[in-house]
């Protein structure tokens, strides 16, 4: 085993010094296989020094009696420094919990001090973040905080606190490994676009631009300056006040200089060079290999072919080299930052930058380094490796003289799906419970579609339902010669809501849709125009706004508790928990190709073994819309939700429904919040082995393959109950119920009698 793992010296293009490269023997790569690629500098420019603490990585390489961490002590008194802190910082890296370190530095405050905390959630490009930017008083063309587009653009947490007292601003970063594992992924894509034959622009867009749209290397390494349109801009020009982001012109900020840009595009052209020599070189090698042109092979035959070459590629030295080299410009851009302090973890990573002033022009303008998406900034934007913004200060709504007590978190876009049967992404899930409010933002100019329509779902499901209001953005554009008046706008958009909710009873049950319907017009408020500054804003939308506000502010007064509690026949549980496996199971078998179900259609295998990819290598539990811990979360609590509002008896007769669905509302809380951590235990926890070796399969038949992996991941997670009842469907039964009967026995709820026998 040790022979497989040595250090070697090399020294990196464009700057001084040697760097030592090895595989770590106890951290895995993005795919999950032991041998993470690192690259590390010597501090030094002298080759025989590089060469002595070489040696001393090989000397810890090839000993395994070092690969411990209480071994550091000893090892410092051994080796030098910077082989000691290469290796064992590895090590001991694990995972950082960001939202923890953010507390450390700017605690969010609760209800119990006199906050509500607000969360927005709505599909890309709904209007959130423009809403957002009117409640703490951002002006959209000189502040431009946070900043929007019709594309995915928050793609971090931005948590902010309208407070008195100086600007302060904290920010976190995803980890070493996740970055370069999306520059793996940009580098493939581009190394493939070379196989296609595509031109030199959409070989660097593969590049700069990550599949699922979060992860934009141009914002950091600059943009390709060669790229030509069929249309002039001055052609889609408009005399709107209220330009985009990507093409202000207004702006002051600080432009990068003409002289940086061509250093970037010259960097840009050297990466194409070196991205199209390592393409051709394992084309030719393969097609060597099988005897025949690859970029010849058809149908099945060019999906193996195109496995084998992503294969080969990233298990070139060059590819390691390059990705390494991209990671090095990386982490340059964060020498240029002029302010704040940054703290970097043990291996020499960025883990957290703070900034306090009292200047607000200034913190602004430091801030967005960290979440802007303007164009004219691209080469020193640090946007995508941010995980999280969290800013405090006099940051209040720009409409009437208040100062309303809130915590306002807006976060990724939902992004559009068509399937009927799409789930939220957990990580906007497990926040339901730390919220006082689930602010849904969607557009007032169509019916509600898929995504939307899954929040309520969701929210429904989990009993979170008292929490949820919902803007309706867009409002102003809401004609009709049918429409004459407010209302009858303000009419039509309820109506919406009210026939989509109606599509849902069947799968949530009467009793929680009458729930959700019966405050709804308290719930729900018009807005419009909030891509332009706010006083410029009718007076009707900023009444409507007030009267969000008033909404957010009751939010933290508690309702009295229930005195009526629910008692519960649990062996009734069995058909919930077989009606969503079902649901899960089917919709899924469509997905990998194994089966139909009405609305799901197959995905490619890509994005398949792209999901696969993440998972095996512990990077994040989805891909894009693919989602198997939040489908399986919503599907059981849905179902679960549908056995709670039939309680057998209650210890007494509630006064009315308000009261008996509160009482019950209770329970849903409690089984959701738990589900999450359940599912991803069963799911993942306990087969990530499993999710390695589907990722490892390759050659012809291996889609297939694959994609009945996953299929036995999923039926060994999630086992649907039948007559027939085998030790894992056993096991999951035990499982949900024991959840559930403490989730209704923690929160007041009784078992009857036969259920405890």
């Amino acid at each position: 085993m040790t022979g497989q793992y040595t250090a070697s010296k090399s020294q990196t293009q464009n700057r001084p010094g040697w760097s030592m490269s090895f595989r770590h023997p106890l951290r895995p790569d993005a795919r999950g296989k032991p041998g993470l690629k690192v690259r590390r500098g010597l501090g030094t420019d002298d080759g025989d020094e590089a060469d002595r603490l070489v040696a001393e990585m090989n000397e810890i390489l090839s000993d395994e009696s070092w690969w411990n961490a209480s071994k550091r002590q000893e090892a410092e008194r051994r080796f030098s420094k910077v082989i000691v802190d290469a290796f064992y910082d590895y090590i001991q890296a694990g995972r950082t919990d960001t939202w923890a370190l953010r507390e450390q530095h700017i605690p969010l405050p609760s209800a119990e001090d006199g906050y509500s905390r607000v969360m927005f959630v709505g599909t890309t490009g709904a209007g959130k973040t423009s809403l957002l930017r009117h409640f703490i008083g951002s002006d959209p063309e000189k502040d431009r905080f946070p900043s929007t587009s019709t594309a995915k653009t928050t793609i971090s947490d931005i948590e902010v606190i309208p407070a008195e007292g100086p600007f302060a601003a904290v920010v976190t970063f995803f980890s070493e490994h996740r970055v370069q594992a999306n520059v793996e992924d940009c580098l493939a894509d581009a190394c493939l676009a070379v196989w296609e034959g595509a031109p030199d622009e959409k070989i660097i867009d593969e590049l700069l631009n990550h599949d699922d749209q979060k992860f934009r290397l141009g914002y950091i390494l600059g943009s390709w300056r060669k790229a030509k349109t069929r249309v002039s801009q001055d052609d889609w020009s408009f005399d709107d006040d209220s330009a985009d982001d990507l093409d202000s012109s207004k702006s002051l900020d600080d432009e990068i200089p003409e002289d940086e840009r061509c250093e970037n595009q010259a960097a840009l052209e050297r990466y194409l060079d070196r991205i199209k020599a390592l393409a051709s070189k394992v084309s030719t090698a393969i097609s060597g290999e099988l005897g025949e042109n690859i970029k010849d092979l058809k149908g099945s035959d060019r999906d193996a072919a195109e496995d084998l070459f992503e294969e080969y590629v990233q298990h070139e030295p060059d590819f390691a080299e390059i990705v390494h080299d991209i990671l090095d410009d990386v982490r340059s851009r964060f020498e240029l930052i002029e302010a704040g302090d940054l703290q970097r973890r043990r291996s020499g990573w960025p883990e957290i930058w703070t900034y306090e002033t009292e200047d607000r022009s200034d913190f602004i303008r430091q801030v967005r380094w960290f979440s802007s998406n303007y164009a004219p900034q691209f080469g020193r934007l640090l946007t995508p490796l941010v995980d999280g913004v969290r800013a405090k200060g006099p940051l209040f709504p720009g409409f009437d003289d208040i100062q309303p007590r809130l915590v306002l978190l807006d976060g990724q876009g939902l992004g559009h799906t068509p399937e009927s049967s799409s789930s939220v992404t957990t990580h906007i899930t497990r926040r339901y419970r730390d919220v006082d409010v689930i602010l849904l933002v969607d557009s007032a100019q169509n019916p509600m579609q898929a995504a939307p329509l899954a929040v309520m779902r969701s929210v429904a499901s989990s009993g979170h339902n008292d929490k949820l209001a919902i803007a309706f953005t867009h409002f102003d554009q809401v004609k009709g010669d049918n429409l004459p008046r407010f209302e009858d706008k303000r009419n039509h958009v309820l109506a919406s809501v009210t026939n989509a909710l109606s599509s849902l009873k069947d799968v949530l049950g009467a009793p929680v849709i009458r729930a959700l319907e019966r405050d709804l017009d308290d719930r729900c408020f018009m807005l419009g125009g909030l891509h332009i500054a706010t006083n410029k804003l009718p007076g009707g939308v900023i009444k409507e706004m007030n009267g969000l506000l008033k909404f957010f502010e009751r939010a933290i007064q508690p309702p009295p508790p229930p005195e009526a509690c629910p008692v519960y026949d649990i062996t009734g549980l069995l058909f919930a928990v077989q009606a969503a496996a079902n649901a899960f199971q089917r919709p899924w078998n469509a997905r990998l190709g194994l089966g139909s179900h009405e609305g799901v259609r197959r995905e490619h295998w890509t994005r398949v073994k792209a999901l696969n990819r993440r998972i095996a290598g512990e990077l994040d539990d989805e891909y894009d819309t693919l989602r198997p811990i939040a489908d399986l979360v919503a599907r059981l609590s849905e179902s679960i939700s549908r056995f709670l509002d039939s309680p057998t008896r209650w210890t007494r007769e509630p006064e009315d429904e308000s009261e008996a669905e509160a009482a019950i509302a209770t329970v849903r809380r409690a089984v959701f919040n738990d589900l999450h951590d359940f599912v991803a235990g069963r799911m993942i926890g306990a087969h990530l082995p499993n999710w390695r070796e589907a990722y490892e399969l390759r050659g012809r038949g291996s889609t297939f393959d694959r994609a009945r992996e996953i299929r036995g991941i999923y039926e060994a997670a999630a086992p649907v109950p039948t007559a027939v009842v085998t030790q894992p469907s056993a096991e999951f039964l035990r499982d949900i119920r024991a959840l559930v009967t403490r989730s209704i026995q923690d929160n007041g709820g009784e078992l009857s009698m036969s259920s405890v026998a």
